[in-house]
């Protein structure tokens, strides 16, 4: 289950990261930034599943970043 949780989130951050390199989505679209909310929140939940601080600071940084696009984005 735990794996099944760690790659759905990579895949999701790798999936959109590799759209806006081939511009496909730009990095300030909405669903670029919402989707890397819920990618690094499903990292966190798994980084806590392995108990791994430095993953749950990265994933965590990841995602307040993401989340004031996020808003940013939904305000403008």
């Amino acid at each position: 289950m735990g794996t099944f949780v760690g790659i759905m989130g990579a895949s999701l951050i790798l999936a959109l990261f590799l759209l806006n390199q081939f511009n496909v989505i730009k990095n300030d679209n909405v669903w670029y930034d919402a989707g890397n909310v819920l990618g690094s929140g499903i990292l966190i939940w798994y980084a806590f599943l392995l108990g791994s601080l430095p993953f749950i600071i990265l994933n965590a940084v990841w995602f307040l970043v993401s989340f004031a696009d996020t808003v940013k984005d939904i305000r403008t």
